[in-house]
């Protein structure tokens, strides 16, 4: 991306230190990262980092890199800590790409003057880019109407709802629309500014900064794997609570929906019925989401073999286990394995995974997701 030609380059420019002339060559790609009130601290250094690494291939910087605020005094909360942004909102009018970091609680509407800014630099070809619930931001601004986004798996519900003309995907570790990207949550940054990298300076550029971020440039699976997948539950007390429970307990054998109407006591017709009003869904679906989070813990657990886990979850063949398994994580059993294998030596492995992910936008600045990704617009489908 061609950026705006600015002045002179003898000696440092805009106070920005004592740098070599060679960092403020009119050509070089500069990129504004903006950061607001509770900037999440991750999100704020990774493009600095990202970035500030990439070097062209005669070793000159490829990029400059400033952060910026709204705020008078340029000082912004950051959690723990406070930062000093250098620059104001002007710095957003000479960059080629600005980066929208996640803050702990997304204002809306947003500062003073920062809308406005973010507009106009759209209007002026900016590229436009957030990361995890930096997407609030984005969204805030109007301008992802009407366009596909991604955010923290844990805050893609409030996306959605916060901002309908948005169109969300949770499975994705980035989505690039041309002049407009969003990113999932913490690692994902990563890997969407190592995609810019590469769409500005080639393969062989990108590739050294991943190097320096200790990051493969592409990795395998989305963001789907990283998302808890709870089992639909029922009210307390309801009718299908006992049947629920035998499900889970007993999803390794071969069950039929007359075998879960048998054992549940009524008709495969009233049994539909019950699980749709009670559970949102069907015996079945149910049953086979049950087995997909046995299957999880087995293999973050266990050293089985496929084969063996596809037995012990009830899918009857290693090739159904896959094809579900892919469907319902986003990755490979093998490629699960690879991310999560937490080291424990083989042994039996009983029961499955429980837990909750609560929908909130303050929990996502809480929580550290590492991501994968391929493929060329949204990255981090399915893996190979």
């Amino acid at each position: 991306m061609d950026g705006p030609v600015e002045g002179p380059v003898d000696g440092p420019v805009d106070g920005v230190g004592r740098n070599p002339s060679h960092a403020y060559d009119p050509a070089m790609h500069t990129v504004a990262v903006l950061a607001l009130h509770g900037v999440i601290p991750f999100d704020l250094s990774a493009p600095i980092d990202a970035f500030g690494w990439a070097r062209l291939p005669d070793g000159r910087e490829a990029y400059r890199v400033r952060v910026c605020s709204p705020y008078p005094a340029g000082e912004v909360s950051a959690g723990a800590f406070t930062v000093r942004a250098p620059y104001g909102l002007e710095a957003l009018a000479e960059a080629d790409t600005i980066i929208l970091p996640g803050v702990e609680n997304p204002p809306d509407p947003l500062p003073a003057g920062v809308t406005e800014a973010l507009r106009d630099a759209a209007a002026n070809g900016t590229r436009i880019a957030s990361i995890c619930v930096g997407a609030f931001l984005f969204a805030a601004t109007g301008l992802l109407d009407g366009l596909r986004a991604t955010t923290h798996w844990i805050a893609a519900r409030d996306l959605t709802e916060r901002y309908p003309k948005v169109t969300v995907d949770p499975n994705v570790l980035y989505v690039d629309n041309g002049q407009f990207l969003t990113s999932a949550g913490a690692a994902a940054a990563l890997d969407m500014c190592l995609h810019m990298i590469r769409k500005d300076h080639g393969s062989a550029v990108a590739a050294q900064a991943a190097r320096m971020s200790v990051m493969p440039l592409e990795r395998e699976g989305g963001q789907a794997q990283f998302i808890v997948h709870d089992l639909p539950p029922a009210p307390a007390g309801a009718t299908l609570e006992p049947v629920l429970r035998w499900l889970e307990e007993h999803c390794d054998r071969d069950l039929t929906l007359d075998d879960i109407a048998a054992h549940a006591g009524m008709s495969t017709r009233t049994l539909n019925r019950r699980f749709r009003e009670q559970a949102g869904t069907t015996p079945l679906q149910w049953l086979h989401r049950a087995r997909v989070r046995r299957a999880q813990y087995l293999l973050e657990t266990t050293a089985y073999p496929v084969e063996r886990i596809a037995a012990r979850t009830g899918f009857g063949s290693p090739t159904a286990f896959r094809e579900r398994f892919r469907r319902v994580v986003g990755t490979s059993p093998q490629g699960y394995r690879r991310a999560f294998r937490s080291g424990t030596v083989e042994g039996a492995a009983q029961g499955s995974v429980q837990g909750t992910a609560p929908g909130s936008v303050q929990g996502a600045a809480r929580v550290s997701v590492q991501g994968a990704g391929a493929g060329p617009d949204a990255r981090g489908g399915a893996g190979s």
